[in-house]
Order: C-alpha cells, then sequence, then structure tokens
C-alpha cells in the first residue's frame, strides 16, 4: 500500500485535473474542424453557413436562394456574409445555434442531413472570435414577423452562449446589413469577421460554390468576390427532392454495443417486440425467424439477454433475409438532377448518371450517384478530375484518403475505352460520386473524406462501372465515325478520278453522272451517323 507521502504527492497531481468543455478543446484543436489556415478558413466557414441555408429551405421545401458576400478588411482578414431565403430562426433559437458547440436537431436522427454532429456553424463563430477577436451578428426575419438582431459570443469554457446585444430593429435602420439588392422578405443573416485568405483555383470559395452548384441545380446561389465581381450559379431546376424522413436502423450491420444501449433503455416487453420496434423492416415474422435462428425465446424480457445472446441475435439477423431500408429517410437528388447539374456547370459533349438502390452499412442505409461528363468545355480545362460529394455537400480536401478515390481506382477504365494511369482515368472527364446517407462515416469533425468501408467502396464502384459502360459505349460509337467519316472522305477524294474510268468500262459516257453515283453509294454505305 502507498505510505502517507506517496498519498499525498497523488492527490496533489490530481488537483491539476479539472473538466474540459467542447467548445474550449476545439478552440485548442481547431484544425480538426477545418481550421488549419486562412485559405482554408474560409471556405469552412463559407460551406458550414451554405450547408445550413440549403438544410433550412429544404425543411421547408423553399426553392433556395443563397448570397454570400465577402470583403477584405484587412491583411488577411475578411468580412463574410451569407444570407438565404428560408423562414428564418426565432430568437430563442439563434443563440443556441451560433454559441453553443454540439447544439443541434440532427445528431439523434436516422435521416438524411447536410449536418449531423451540431459542431459546424458555431465552429465557426468559435473560429472568428478567437482570430478576430470579434462576436458573429446574425439576423433572422420570419415572414410577418419583425427582424431580430443578435451579437452572440461563445463562453468557451462553460461552452454556453454570450448574448451581446438583443434587439428588434428596423429593416430600414443603419443596423441592418447593407446593400439591398441581396435582401430577402424572410430567412437567416450571418455576419462575421474571421482570419481568411481570399483565393481562386481548386481549393477556393468560387471552386467550392460551382460544385455545390452542381450537386444542388434548384438553388441559386450568388457571390460577391471581394473585388466586387459578381458571379451567379443560376438554378435551373424548380424539383426540389424528396423530403427525407426519420427512420429506425436497420438489424444488418449494426453494432453490438449500440444494440445493447438499446436493449437497456427499451420499453418492450418481448425480445419479438423489441426487435420489430426498434429496428426498421422487422415484422412478427421475421422477428420470430431471428429468434429461432439464433435459439433465444422470443416472449423473453429484452433486458434479462446477456452479451453473448445480443450477438447470436445479430449474427442470426444477417443470415435472415430481410427487406432493404426505406428509401423515404434518404434524399438523393436523381439521375435527372445530376444530369442538370453537370451540364449546367461543365457544358460537356456527353454526360450520364446512374442511382443505385439504398443498401446498408452499419445499420445505416445509403444510396450512391455517379454522374460522368466526357468532353465538350472540360476539353479547355485538361484532364480528369473527380468531385466527390456526401450529402449533396462538396468534398474538396484530403482527395487520396476518401473512399471515393479508392473506388475510382478500382475500375479498370480501360474497358470503356478510357485511357488510365496509375488507376486513374485520363481524359477529358469529370467523375461525380455522391453517397446519400442517414449517417455518414467522415474521417474526421471535419467531414472532408468518407471513410473506406467495403459496402460503401463495393456500391460505388458498381455504379461507376454501369456509368462507364455508357461512356464506353458512346466514345467506340465516336471513334467508329471517325473511321467510318476518314473512309467516306479518301473514297469521296477518289471519285472525280474513278468516275472517267468507271464511266467507260460501263459504256456510259456521262462521267459527272457517274460522279455522282459513286458520291451517292459512299454517302449510303460510309454514313457515320448510321452506327
Amino acid at each position: 500500500m502507498p505510505n502517507g507521502v506517496e498519498q499525498q504527492a497523488e492527490i496533489e497531481e490530481g488537483s491539476d485535473h479539472r473538466e474540459i468543455s467542447v467548445a474550449e478543446f476545439f478552440e485548442k484543436n481547431k484544425h480538426l474542424l477545418g481550421f488549419e489556415n486562412a485559405q482554408k478558413s474560409i471556405i469552412t466557414v463559407i460551406k458550414e453557413a451554405v450547408d445550413n441555408s440549403l438544410d433550412a429551405c429544404e425543411e421547408d421545401e423553399i426553392l433556395p436562394e443563397i448570397h454570400v458576400l465577402i470583403d477584405e478588411i484587412g491583411d488577411d482578414k475578411c468580412r463574410v456574409e451569407i444570407r438565404d431565403n428560408a423562414i428564418g430562426l426565432d430568437r430563442e433559437t439563434i443563440p443556441k445555434v451560433f454559441g453553443k458547440l454540439l447544439y443541434g436537431s440532427k445528431f439523434h436522427k436516422l435521416q438524411q442531413s447536410r449536418g449531423q454532429q451540431g459542431i459546424g456553424i458555431s465552429a465557426s463563430a468559435m473560429y472568428a472570435q478567437l482570430t478576430t477577436g470579434e462576436p458573429v451578428t446574425v439576423w433572422s426575419k420570419q415572414e410577418g414577423e419583425p427582424c431580430h438582431r443578435f451579437v452572440v459570443r461563445i463562453d468557451t469554457e462553460e461552452n454556453e452562449p454570450e448574448i451581446i446585444e438583443d434587439e428588434v430593429i428596423d429593416e430600414d435602420s443603419d443596423e441592418f446589413p447593407g446593400d439591398k439588392d441581396y435582401y430577402f422578405d424572410h430567412g437567416t443573416t450571418i455576419e462575421m469577421d474571421i482570419e481568411a485568405k481570399y483565393t481562386k483555383g481548386h481549393h477556393s470559395v468560387r471552386n467550392y460554390l460551382k460544385h455545390t452548384a452542381i450537386m444542388n441545380p434548384y438553388a441559386r446561389i450568388v457571390l460577391r468576390e471581394p473585388s466586387g465581381n459578381k458571379i451567379e450559379y443560376p438554378r435551373v431546376s424548380k424539383e426540389l427532392p424528396e423530403k427525407p424522413k426519420e427512420i429506425k436502423p436497420h438489424l444488418h450491420g449494426v453494432e453490438l454495443g449500440v444494440v445493447m444501449r438499446m436493449v437497456e433503455s427499451s420499453s418492450a416487453r418481448t425480445v419479438s417486440s423489441f426487435l420489430q420496434q426498434e429496428f426498421t423492416r422487422v415484422g412478427r415474422t421475421s422477428a420470430q425467424e431471428i429468434c429461432d435462428e439464433a435459439g433465444v425465446d422470443d416472449g423473453r424480457r429484452p433486458n434479462t439477454l446477456e452479451k453473448d445472446e445480443i450477438e447470436q441475435i445479430l449474427n442470426a439477423a444477417e443470415r435472415v433475409k430481410l427487406q432493404s431500408p426505406p428509401t423515404d429517410c434518404l434524399s438523393p437528388i436523381g439521375e435527372d438532377l445530376v444530369l442538370k447539374g453537370l451540364k449546367k456547370e461543365l457544358n460537356p459533349e456527353f454526360s450520364t448518371a446512374i442511382t443505385r438502390k439504398p443498401t446498408v452499412y452499419k445499420g445505416n442505409p445509403f444510396v450512391v450517384e455517379v454522374g460522368l461528363a466526357w468532353g465538350g468545355d472540360i476539353e479547355e480545362e485538361g484532364s480528369f478530375d473527380e468531385l466527390r460529394y456526401a450529402n449533396k455537400v462538396p468534398l474538396l480536401y484530403k482527395k487520396s484518403a476518401c473512399v471515393t478515390t479508392k473506388a475510382i481506382e478500382e475500375v479498370d477504365w480501360s474497358r470503356y475505352n478510357i485511357s488510365q494511369s496509375g488507376g486513374r482515368p485520363q481524359g477529358p472527364l469529370y467523375v461525380l460520386v455522391h453517397i446519400a446517407s442517414v449517417w455518414v462515416p467522415f474521417t474526421s469533425e471535419g467531414k472532408e473524406a468518407v471513410a473506406n468501408y467495403d459496402d460503401i467502396r463495393k456500391e460505388m464502384r458498381l455504379a461507376l462501372q454501369e456509368a462507364g459502360r455508357k461512356l464506353g459505349r458512346y466514345i467506340g460509337r465516336k471513334e467508329r465515325q471517325k473511321i467510318q467519316e476518314k473512309k467516306k472522305r479518301k473514297l469521296t477524294s477518289y471519285a472525280k478520278e474513278m468516275a472517267p474510268a468507271i464511266a467507260q468500262l460501263a459504256g456510259e459516257g456521262d462521267e459527272e453522272e457517274m460522279e455522282n453515283k459513286i458520291q451517292k453509294l459512299v454517302e449510303r454505305d460510309y454514313n457515320p451517323e448510321q452506327l
């Protein structure tokens, strides 16, 4: 046993320990959320705000209008303002949304949404006060209601909002944000000063918004750059995707620890009713079949199950054929909107899209969508590029760590008349891959890459192969047309020289008529359009 001196030393050592709030943790580890440098941070801030705006609009079936206004206010400092036309937030909610990390409505729901962790926009507010010392200002206007203005700071030690200002303001007052060209009758406006560097190129706000516009062709997005230059990404569809509905987890792939926790908190009286109430696609017959397969009495109380018995039930569920999870918990944009988005922003010569049927990883339903765009304006941009999305949100960073990249590299593109190097296709090609899921397995809190799960990679590969076959047929047909056209030009050029000799052999003196006949034969037999 330790003596008195040793015990006292242990007490004194422990006295230095104290609880750390989540806000305080992320304040010291802001790189985990995507705030690694001034160039990347401005994209992260705008991404989180735009995600919220799009989700809010779709939730209330409003065609999104989003304005992103950026002004440089000093060396490596920018004022960022994001406005939307959603229904706005009530005054009780605003301080918690912008002044408290891990506050949100989406974490516990099995329902597709862009945000899912409750970190995003409040982390942006935290980054603003950390790098410029300034709080975030929020204006919220609900239809038929006055405009509320909040100035909010995060108390990082307590992870609680600190309300600096809270007032109802007149929309014509000087306190309302300027530039009336960007006003909406209702919605939310966020303004914050951040340490940021506005740049152009692949990793830029402009490119992020372009990628967002491709995956959300029903949104109108306007960017005003620090120079005053205005870029509009127009709406090309008035069709919103179906709203996702909340569902329960699916038994195929759900983890043991999760089920053990569910058993403890369930109000079900029997194992059979537990399976039916807590999981989707489990009816009375399939619940009975699972219990029989596992050798567990379906009439027992769930909280009497031992860990080994719960594991037997899970293993049995894998052997029992269950229906796929319902698709109404997901909101893929569909093949038609994928094509509209690609054509709008890339103007390709050829495009195709595939939406796979839903499947499951670790009990979570997901759908993979793929789009390929070839040629056209892409010829001027250079060679291959990939567009990665998770729940309609572009992923610009950590490409090599993402399952999307690994799925692309598993495809034998040469089978589809596309050359490749190091597993990656070459040529004027954009590959779009989108995963829509109730819970996207990101590799980090920054939500920059999707984890390499076998089930997800397989679905992506199958979708890419299906789309690749369509593109391969188009490229093959085009190549055959080129060959036919070359033959046609060659034979046509010979017609004038051949006509006199053929006319003489045929006993016909009209060389011009014979030349016309040869031309018609060439047109009939070597017409590339017939391929």
